[in-house]
């Protein structure tokens, strides 16, 4: 594939960034792309490598070798078929997916991997500027209806499936925009929501019915959904945060990551006044959390001008390189400096937040902390310890609490009368994506619990195999060998 000593003959190139001063300006994405004759050369590091890892890599299955190769040589048209092929929206997986691919790419083993994740994101932005991709609504109807129930990426990808099986698919979302978390929790910086929207279009024009401000199990009644759709599919998402169980974490001035970000990307989008979001102007902001959703808490608090933004994680500070029990071609927990880190940031790692402080007003003045080390016995848990006079109190204003989820909501499992696990997750397998009561099933973060984005566009695909096959007894739709998915 590609240029056979093009791996020998070039090194890997990123795109740049604008400068930080310029960014912070705006809530728009600040990519430099590469010329197309550096994408060309980028193609042509995909070695000839025989057996694709970077297939294992990712829960898409997405043909790497073979869109590498097509770029390679310029033919931008057949890369955009081919990685259409296997990936419903590879404008969100080319700006959003941490890219598991690139980690089990053969030249990483010895070298920096190939951009696939950038390479993935300009085939499907040539692609659109091309006019290449257009509707493609299904022939024939089978007069089957189907409802999905949330519009993130799982629900989003389920539909466009099902769609082409030529279902008819409704789509209910109880948010005012359809998209989810890819609409509300996160940043503008990351994705614009226009690219949300030119995807949007296409899917109505092909048939897709759209129905926002509809809260199944509120305004919509779950046995309304019964007597109306031959099968339901359960996408909502794990959106129960968590919390901390101290002292103090009801006061004012601590907020949720997703509150936060949610309100922010609404006064982007022009629906409230910045005076009505959780504003980080001015103010000592400490993030608490070292995940993603961290990160971008850190972002935004930099564009509205924060006076300072410090952020804490409970885990020890990872390595800079590959941790030795995580092999080539795992996934590596290794340090992870985002963009938003590079704006302006202090990180504290083995740190743990004990109480809150507040004036006598109820007003968050502060925090304490420990540090703390985590002590790894074989065969036991991890266990977690406070180091002995290492208690610290920190000053601030504003504290944005980026935990993860803890699960899925108890309401839609509650009403519709499915079982949820022991990670109260709604219960199904990947055997066929079905829950405990006959034609509801459940897919993305809702089925496996808080997750990747290229994950739930997967668990969408596979879903829709099942439900069609479950209608029809048998289907026509690509699916996945469950063997052949990663453990990311």
């Amino acid at each position: 594939m590609g240029k056979p000593t093009g791996f020998l003959e070039y090194k890997r190139v990123n795109e740049s960034y604008l400068k930080v001063e310029e960014r912070l300006k705006n809530y728009k994405e600040f990519t430099i792309p590469l010329a197309e004759k550096d994408l060309n050369t980028q193609g042509a590091r995909c070695m000839d490598c025989g057996i694709p890892f970077c297939h294992s890599g990712c829960p898409l299955g997405n043909l790497i070798p073979d869109f590498n190769d097509k770029v390679y040589r310029g033919r931008w048209k057949e890369a955009a078929a081919i990685l259409h092929s296997t990936n419903n929206f590879p404008e969100f997986t080319g700006r959003l997916c941490p890219a598991p691919c690139e980690e089990a790419c053969v030249l990483g083993i010895n070298e920096n991997p190939v951009t696939i994740e950038n390479i993935e994101k300009n085939i499907v932005e040539t692609a659109f500027k091309e006019g290449w991709i257009t509707p493609k609504p299904p022939k024939n109807r089978t007069n089957k209806k189907i409802a999905i129930i949330g519009s993130g990426p799982s629900g989003l990808a389920a539909a466009q499936q099902l769609n082409r099986a030529g279902h008819w698919v409704t789509v209910f979302e109880r948010d005012a925009k359809i998209g989810g978390l890819l609409r509300y929790g996160i940043p503008d910086f990351k994705l614009e929501k226009k690219i949300i929207d030119r995807r949007l279009a296409i899917l109505k024009e092909e048939g897709i019915i759209f129905e926002t401000n509809a809260h199944v199990g509120k305004n919509i009644s779950v046995e309304t959904i019964k007597a109306d759709f031959d099968a339901v599919l359960l996408c909502g998402g794990a959106t129960e945060r968590r919390s901390m169980p101290i002292k103090g974490i009801h006061l004012k001035g601590i907020h949720q990551a997703m509150d936060f970000l949610k309100l922010n990307n609404q006064f982007v989008d022009g629906l409230v006044d910045f005076d009505k979001i959780i504003s980080a102007k001015d103010k000592r902001v400490i993030v608490i959390g070292g995940g993603d959703t961290g990160s971008d808490c850190i972002g935004t608090s930099n564009r509205h001008g924060a006076q300072s933004v410090v952020n804490f994680e409970i885990l020890k500070k990872p390595s800079e390189g590959r941790p030795v029990n995580q092999p080539w071609p795992y996934w590596p927990m290794k340090l992870k400096t985002t963009s938003s880190h590079e704006e302006g940031v202090e990180r504290f790692f083995s740190i743990s937040t004990k109480e809150f402080l507040a004036d006598k007003n109820g007003n968050l003045t502060g925090l304490k902390t420990v540090e703390v080390e985590w002590i790894f016995t074989p065969g036991q848990p991890p266990q977690l310890n406070e180091i002995a006079d290492t208690e610290k109190e920190w000053e601030c204003d504003l504290v944005l609490l980026a935990l993860g989820f803890t699960g899925a909501e108890k309401t839609l499992a509650e009403q519709f009368g499915v079982e949820m696990d022991f990670r109260t997750n709604v219960k199904a397998t990947t055997k066929d994506y079905a829950t405990s009561v006959k034609g509801i099933f459940t897919a993305g973060d809702m089925r496996r619990g808080q997750s990747l984005i290229v994950w739930a566009i997967s668990e969408g695909r596979q879903a829709a195999y099942h439900i069609d096959k479950f209608l029809m007894g048998n289907s026509n739709l690509p699916l996945k060998d469950e063997n052949d998915l990663p453990r990311v």
